[in-house]
C-alpha cells in the first residue's frame, strides 16, 4: 500500500553559535560533514520527506543563527513551529548553560507555545580529546532534561549526537517527529 501524504512540521534548531546545528541538518539530509565551519546568516532551511508509520511527514527544518548578533532576526523565524532541537556542544559547557535562554526565546516568538522539545548535546566525537578540558557530563544533561520536563509539563528527552561521524543524527530528528505526533495526539 502506497505511504499517504502527511503532516507538514516546522522544527527549528536553536542553540549558540558553533554548536553544530548546521552540521546535524546537514547530516540528517545525506550532506558530507565539512571541516570548516561556515556561520549561519539569520536562518537556513532545508526540506525533509520522512516516513512515518503510513505517512510522508514533510520535516521543514529552521536553522537558526546562534550569535547574539542576529537576535533580531531570528524573532520571525520561531512562529508556528511544532517542534524544537536545542543543541549544545558537550565540551563548551557554556552552551549548556544557555539552553534556558534558547527555550525562553523559542517560546516568546512562538506565540508563548511551549513545543516538543529535544535537548541535544552534539560534538560527542571530541570528548576527551584535551586533558583537563571541563565537559559536559550525559548523567548532569540528562538531569536538566527531566528539570525542563518538570517545568514545561512536557517530556524534554536528551539525546547525545556526532554530526561528524552521524552517531544518533537520525535518531535525534526521529525521536522529535514522535515527539511532535504525541503531542498532537496523532
Amino acid at each position: 500500500m502506497p505511504m499517504q501524504p502527511g503532516r507538514i512540521f516546522k522544527v527549528v534548531l536553536i542553540g549558540d553559535g558553533a554548536v553544530g546545528k548546521t552540521s546535524l541538518r546537514r547530516n540528517y539530509l545525506g550532506k558530507s560533514f565539512r571541516e570548516n565551519y561556515l556561520m549561519t546568516i539569520g536562518a537556513d532551511f532545508s526540506v525533509k520527506q520522512v516516513p512515518y508509520e503510513d505517512y510522508i511527514v514533510s520535516l521543514q527544518i529552521w536553522d537558526l543563527a546562534g550569535q547574539p548578533r542576529f537576535s533580531e532576526v531570528r524573532g520571525a523565524y520561531y512562529a508556528n513551529s511544532y517542534g524544537a532541537m536545542v543543541v549544545f556542544d558537550v565540551t563548551r559547557p557554556n552552551t549548556f548553560t544557555n539552553i534556558d535562554y534558547w527555550i525562553n526565546e523559542m517560546i516568546k516568538y512562538n506565540d508563548n507555545k511551549l513545543i516538543p522539545i529535544l535537548m541535544v548535546g552534539n560534538k560527542t566525537d571530541l570528548r576527551g580529546t584535551t586533558p583537563d578540558e571541563v565537559q559536559v557530563d550525559k548523567t548532569s544533561a540528562m538531569t536538566y532534561a527531566q528539570v525542563l520536563s518538570e517545568w514545561g509539563g512536557l517530556k524534554v528527552d536528551y539525546i547525545e549526537t556526532s554530526a561528524k561521524s552521524g552517531q544518533n543524527v537520525n535518531s535525534a530528528f526521529e525521536r522529535l517527529i514522535d515527539k511532535i505526533y504525541y503531542q498532537m495526539g496523532l
